[in-house]
């Protein structure tokens, strides 16, 4: 149930519409009539999301929103204002508030606003817990594996949370990149502050600025109002920008001066805004090529990767697979109110025959779709979905031309942007071959390095970096030399 608190001193009119706009039980409205009663209720227990109104009979609303922020930095707060106190309510926005909304209420907006601060307000509050073990199915924001790249990235975590500097967070789209800089913000020291996520490649290019600096009124057609940026908005805080490689050139070297000085302007304004951000970014790009190719800057790349984190694809991810696939299944089937459990060993050899292009973004919908078509409580091969790009059955005699599944993997990755696509589809191909050729010596390594035609000490290693542990046979260990 999500909590809202209105304070105003309106006693019918906006209530009503805020109750409207949310009903019970989904909702639960509480209202206070004046800037102390909502001060009590949010030290007595904190809402997910605050409006107030600008005029109250104690005191202003923003005397009020700056004592909320002292409680606690987090909550989104959107104050309800008669168009009249509009320069009053986008001075509460230099200071951080969410929003500000105008009376009488448009119940459509109320829903748009409110419902992407109860948003932002989750994903503040939600922890990214790290679980190298299956976590409890009520755990959402859970970082699971214990391979050893993921080992790595937790570590990585650990060592920069509390560090005040840029951090860039690579890897393949569906990786989780989000969960692992809401980790950092919620570890680090400015945990109880805002934390704001935004995703350049999801905004047009001729908006992005704005968006992210603010603009001045009259700065461009429609510019009727002053607005002001996430930069502004989330001062004392940390902003997450997904997607930093599709940032327009231009933008870029304003996002340089703002890393360097903690300063800019807003669009169309000389005006020089100071902040003080942390900004963690992320990207399925390769920057540094990017760079070389022009089309990102080098001196920005090199300020975002101060710190860099990448997070490996889940074809890389060995064992973790099954992990992440009965969270997944324990998790969804009380969302979806199904009975199912657990997995058949079967579905998972099916899942983990697949490359997964999508990576855990793409895990996530085959099981919410296999979950659907289950019955019973052990989700069977028969409820999965077909993969893309997924071998067909087998037909008699033996194979003709390469696996399909390594065939969609190239078809896949080939591309204008792609890099490195040798050393890849060699990889890609290790995890195709390597688990068959141990599964069928029964893990004894000297019988599968003679058959592979590599070195024992290289087949450990190639084990070991795909994150496959093999269990040593007693055959194994008579044939290892003394």
């Amino acid at each position: 149930m999500a909590r809202l608190l209105l304070i105003d001193d309106d006693p019918a009119l906006v209530p009503e519409q805020v109750r409207q706009a949310f009903p019970a039980p989904r909702f639960r409205v509480e209202v206070a009539t004046t800037g102390t009663e909502g001060l009590e209720h949010v030290r007595a227990e904190p809402p997910d999301v605050i409006l107030l109104d600008l005029r109250l009979p104690d005191q202003s609303g923003l005397e009020v929103y700056q004592q909320i922020r002292q409680i606690d930095g987090r909550i989104p707060v959107i104050f309800v204002t008669m168009a009249k106190a509009a320069d009053i309510a986008i001075e509460a926005m230099k200071q951080g508030a969410y929003d500000y909304l105008f009376k009488p209420l448009d119940l459509h907006q109320l829903r748009r606003v409110v419902g992407e601060a109860l948003e932002v307000a989750r994903r503040m509050r939600e922890p990214a817990v790290i679980a190298e073990t299956l976590p409890d199915a009520d755990v959402d924001g859970a970082i699971i594996g214990g391979c050893p790249a993921m080992r790595e990235v937790y570590k990585a975590v650990g060592r920069v949370a509390a560090q005040d500097v840029p951090v860039l967070i690579t890897g393949e789209s569906g990786t989780g990149k989000e969960l692992i800089a809401r980790a950092i913000y919620q570890h680090g020291p400015r945990a109880k502050a805002p934390f704001l996520a935004l995703n350049c490649a999801a905004i047009p290019e001729q908006l992005l600025e704005s968006e992210l600096f603010g603009h001045e009124k009259g700065a461009f057609t429609g510019a009727d109002r002053r607005r002001i940026g996430k930069f502004e908005q989330v001062s004392g805080g940390a902003l997450f920008l997904d997607e930093i490689g599709d940032m327009p050139l231009a933008l870029q070297a304003k996002m340089l001066r703002l890393l360097q000085e903690q300063s800019f302007e807003r669009v169309g304004g000389n005006e020089t805004v100071r902040t003080d951000v942390r900004l963690i970014a992320a990207t399925h790009r390769d920057l540094k090529a990017y760079a070389a190719d022009g089309k990102f800057r080098p001196d920005l790349y090199y300020r975002l990767g101060v710190f860099a984190i990448h997070l490996p694809p889940l074809r890389e991810r060995g064992d973790d697979l099954p992990l992440l696939a009965r969270h997944y299944v324990r998790r969804f089937s009380r969302e979806l109110t199904r009975e199912v459990q657990e997995v058949a060993p079967e579905a998972l050899e099916r899942l983990h025959g697949y490359g997964w292009p999508g990576n855990i973004r793409e895990l996530q919908s085959v099981l919410k779709q296999a979950l659907l078509r289950a019955s019973g409580t052990v989700l069977l091969p028969a409820f999965l979905p077909e993969l893309s790009g997924e071998p067909a059955e087998p037909a008699a005699g033996p194979p003709r031309g390469p696996d399909p599944v390594l065939g969609a993997y190239i078809s896949q990755r080939l591309g204008p942007d792609a890099r490195d696509l040798y050393a890849e589809v060699h990889r890609e191909l290790d995890r195709l071959l390597l688990p068959r050729v141990m599964e069928y010596t029964h893990g004894n390594q000297n019988q599968a390095a003679r058959l592979l035609g590599v070195a024992r000490q290289t087949l450990r290693t190639k084990l070991r970096d795909l994150c496959l542990h093999v269990t040593h046979s007693l055959e194994a260990d008579e044939d290892a030399p003394s």
